[in-house]
């Protein structure tokens, strides 16, 4: 035990021993790097001082150049601001010269004016002293000296002025006469097609009279289903072998009869049976009108149309006009006016297209409200027609100016079309009437001794009293009367106004 307690004494003791030996060679060791360290931070120091010194110098010698430069620059802008301030003072110098020499000049014409003015004025008042002493000497006012004058004159040149009048009508009228007669006799000669008439009525042929009673059915109930699936009036009368179908609307007539054809061929006759033909008839006439106005664009040549406006015009093939097949119509007005179109150098395709619907309207102006003008219009803007196409159509009846050459040669083709011998046919009651109206018209003028309706209507002669109305007003005359007939009467074509004056002196030898 005792000899451990000295084991650990000892070992305590040289521990100790190598604690202080170990601090001590630790002093020592650190001094001696101290000393080196410090020789390292001395030498560093000096040399961070030499690039410092290098440093500074570089810098300054930039410096110096960036000076020298910017020197040469402020003396450069120096130069070149003291030439502009030169330049201006030389601008301001001429500036104020030109003012002054304006300045000069505003004053001078200042002066002209107020010259002219008192000019003028003394002008004016000598002008007015004339006029005085001149209606003080004449005892008339300067619009009664006028118009004094101007009747003389009249008077004077009456004679001279008719003559030259006539000299100018002659020789202008002639050439302009005779070439519109060629345009048109060509237009005339190249096509003069046949028209069909209609009436308001149709006839329906039957086997026998038998038939008629199964047409009226019992206590007429097929007569009345007939009607009012076809829209139609039925007339059975005691005509033989006939029956007749009324109605204002030519399609709804034309689908009538293929229904009540398609009724006497099958022989049975009932409500059920009526509604299944009328529908099959109803197809049918829906299949003719667009086949119709099919063939009516590919006749005439008149492309781009909508579909739906060929079909509309293909109703015009139930629908006349005076007796005149509207659609027959319309195609011949296309080929007259292409033809017109091509001798005056207008666009063809536009006076064809313009033509061939210009009646459009007409296939619907029992079922809208409007002319057939304003109707057709609606039609062709609702589905897209060209614009050049609808002022060609629109001014036929003259409901709309004249807008386009087109829109003249429309109008001419449809009064050659209507007017030429054969087109169309009127009642003798409205023939009548016309006449008398025309004779009217005229024998309402001042001055009218007799008036007479020549050539079916077709011209107005006019005898005036000589000794009433004079030649200048015989002229103007015939104008008036053939604007009153334009404004007043309705008629197909035109009419020609003929105003005669005839002057007799009657004297007695004895």
């Amino acid at each position: 035990m005792f000899s451990l307690k000295i084991i650990a004494l000892m070992l305590s003791t040289a521990s100790l021993v190598s604690l202080a030996l170990g601090y001590g060679l630790r002093i020592l060791v650190s001094r001696g790097r101290r000393g080196s360290m410090e020789l390292d931070i001395k030498q560093m120091m000096l040399e961070a001082k030499d690039r410092e010194q290098k440093i500074i110098e570089e810098a300054e010698n930039k410096a110096e150049e960036i000076l020298k430069v910017a020197r040469v620059e402020i003396k450069q802008k120096e130069e070149d601001n003291k030439k502009n301030e030169e330049r201006l003072i030389k601008k301001d110098e001429l500036l104020d010269h030109r003012q002054t020499e304006i300045d000069k000049e505003v004053e001078e014409v200042k002066k002209r004016i107020e010259e002219i003015k008192n000019i003028r004025q003394n002008a004016e008042l000598l002008e007015s002293q004339k006029k005085e002493e001149l209606e003080k000497i004449a005892k008339l006012s300067q619009e009664e000296a006028r118009e004094e004058i101007i009747k003389k004159v009249e008077r004077e040149s009456e004679e001279d002025i008719l003559v030259k009048m006539r000299k100018l009508e002659q020789s202008g009228q002639e050439k302009l006469e005779e070439k519109a007669k060629e345009i048109l006799a060509t237009s005339i000669q190249r096509l003069a097609n046949s028209v069909s008439s209609d009436m308001l009525t149709t006839q329906v042929a039957i086997p026998n009279d038998e038939l008629k009673g199964k047409i009226i059915g019992k206590e007429g109930r097929n007569i009345k289903a007939f009607e009012r699936a076809t829209g139609v009036e039925v007339i059975v009368d005691d005509t033989p072998g006939s029956i007749t179908i009324s109605s204002f609307d030519p399609v709804r007539r034309q689908i009538a009869k293929n229904a009540l054809e398609k009724l006497v061929a099958d022989g049975r006759i009932q409500p059920a049976k009526i509604e299944e033909m009328v529908q099959k008839a109803e197809a049918e006439i829906a299949k003719t009108i667009k086949e119709k106005g099919e063939e009516a664009v590919y006749e005439t040549g008149v492309l781009g149309l909508d579909p739906r406006v060929v079909s509309i015009l293909g109703r015009l093939h139930f629908r006349t006009s005076y007796g005149q097949n509207v659609l027959a119509h319309s195609v011949e007005m296309a080929h007259i006016a292409g033809m017109i179109a091509e001798e005056i150098g207008a666009n063809v395709q536009v006076a064809k297209a313009g033509a061939l619907v210009h009646d459009i309207g007409k296939a619907l102006d029992h079922e809208v409200v409007g002319t057939h003008v304003e109707i057709g219009r609606r039609i062709l803007q609702k589905f897209g027609t060209d614009e050049n196409i609808i002022k060609a159509m629109e001014a036929h009846h003259n409901e709309y100016p004249y807008e386009t050459l087109e829109s003249m040669i429309v109008q001419s083709a449809d009064a050659i079309s209507g007017g030429r011998p054969g087109a169309r046919r009127d009642s003798i009651e409205n023939y009548l009437k016309r006449l008398k109206d025309l004779e009217a018209v005229a024998s309402s003028f001042k001055g009218v001794e007799k008036s007479y309706a020549l050539q079916a209507g077709r011209e107005i002669r006019i005898f005036v009293t000589p000794t009433e109305v004079t030649d200048l007003e015989a002229k103007k005359m015939a104008r008036d009367i053939a604007l009153r007939i334009e404004s007043e009467l309705k008629y197909p074509g035109e009419i020609k106004v003929t105003l005669i004056r005839e002057s007799r002196n009657i004297e007695f030898a004895r």
